[in-house]
């Protein structure tokens, strides 16, 4: 019994750790994909389609995932989840239009998160901060091979078998880490602590939904973004949305980092390819500096921790991306995305920490857990969303990423606010 319950924690960390690689490989073969997905079901005017699946499936997954649990166990929900994961992955190899990638999308971002949920969830109550702080320097350098190597390798895999069969490239990478996570966890009890309603947890991916599906409507596309930014208010814990000192200004970093970063990391190649004329190579050779000056810098960071690295880094990654809008040549445009990972390298471990850490904010958890959650992925999700409406033209891109760098230059404001 007392060699299980210290292999719990070990498990887990590894779990979470190989979800990250799984991660980065999921990342890198989506973007890198996306111009050729695009192109072949004739969806260039529908990118926020083509994107914003699997994060509105995550979100679809928040409010369900402990009642899952709780319904069928570990093991059940294991098996369920993979099930739906590779049902919806298939489903969107095998797509003929962009609606149909789109749903296969959203059931395998529903899947993961029905098991990337509850595995967050665990290790936030389970490891420490000094092993936390380790995992999350792991998680980041787990994006290092990715990015060396996963935009040639998935254009390379691409050019022999099609973007259909690439698209599967992630599965044996995702289903070891989260059988991993799940045998770490198979042994703690289900618990109702941190259960969120149903409907005001629904108005997330509703309010996107609208943004996605706004066909150009500047009115719909507003009233969708206004309904997500309620849904996550009524959600995380108070204080968040006034960025109020402490845990819940890092929130609130945490969403405008969120909407800055992955909004400009999920239509870079786009924006390269479409907006400055660089080759799709080229395009996903500066696709992964970002990534990777995190995940060396994250090392780093860890190592070095200081108070100030989250408003220093954050502002980094403000000012590359601010340089991608004016930017049009492939120097440029590599010297500044690579500024802007070593940004997010310095602010990332310190930011999630403080996240994660209750303070005098009296939160349990629980609360903390699930709100950090729902703080990155709400900011993802608007990022995307948002971007993907705007991103019809070659306007519309620089539109995209101006708003993306002020998000990420006041996220290094509201990083600045510390008890």
């Amino acid at each position: 019994m007392t060699e299980t319950r210290r292999a719990g924690p070990l498990f887990l960390a590894v779990g979470i750790v190989a979800l990250e690689f799984a991660a980065a490989v999921t990342g890198f073969v989506a973007s890198s994909l996306l111009p050729i997905v695009a192109a072949d079901l004739d969806a260039r005017n529908d990118l926020g389609l083509l994107i914003a699946g699997s994060t509105l499936g995550l979100f679809v997954a928040l409010p369900l995932a402990s009642r899952v649990l709780g319904r069928l166990g570990p093991r059940g929900t294991l098996a369920a989840g993979m099930a739906a994961y590779l049902g919806g992955l298939l489903l969107a190899a095998a797509a003929r239009t962009a609606w149909m990638f789109a749903l296969g999308q959203f059931s395998a971002g529903l899947a993961g998160g029905l098991l990337a949920i509850f595995g967050i969830s665990s290790a936030i109550r389970h490891l420490d901060d000094r092993l936390r702080i380790r995992v999350v320097a792991a998680s980041s350098a787990m994006w290092i091979v990715p990015a060396l190597v996963g935009p040639a390798a998935t254009l390379g895999l691409e050019h022999l078998v099609g973007w259909r069969w690439t698209l599967l490239l992630p599965v044996p990478f995702v289903l070891s880490g989260r059988l991993l996570v799940v045998r770490a966890a198979r042994g703690e009890p289900s618990t109702e602590d941190g259960q969120r309603p149903i409907a005001k947890t629904l108005t997330v991916p509703l309010g996107a939904a609208l943004v996605v599906f706004s066909g150009g409507s500047w009115p719909l596309a507003l009233a969708g973004a206004a309904i997500t930014v309620a849904g996550m208010i009524a959600i995380l814990p108070p204080g968040t949305a006034r960025l109020r000192p402490g845990t819940p200004a890092a929130l609130g970093a945490m969403v405008l980092f969120a909407i800055g970063y992955f909004g400009a990391d999920s239509l870079i190649t786009v924006l390269l390819t479409s907006g400055f004329g660089v080759s799709l190579g080229q395009a996903a050779i500066v696709l992964s500096a970002a990534p990777l000056g995190w995940a060396v810098t994250s090392l780093v960071a860890a190592r070095f921790a200081s108070a100030r690295f989250p408003v220093v880094g954050l502002g980094l990654t403000a000012l590359g991306t601010a340089v991608l809008t004016f930017g049009g040549s492939f120097v440029t445009a590599l010297a500044a995305w690579t500024v802007a990972g070593i940004g997010v390298g310095l602010a990332y471990p310190g930011l999630y920490i403080r996240a994660t850490t209750a303070g005098s904010s009296g939160f349990s958890a629980a609360e903390l857990a699930t709100a950090v959650i729902t703080a990155e992925c709400v900011g993802q999700l608007l990022g995307r969303a948002v971007g993907g409406a705007l991103s019809t033209s070659c306007t519309g891109l620089l539109v995209s990423y101006t708003l993306f760098a002020v998000a990420l230059a006041a996220a290094a404001y509201a990083a600045a606010r510390r008890e």
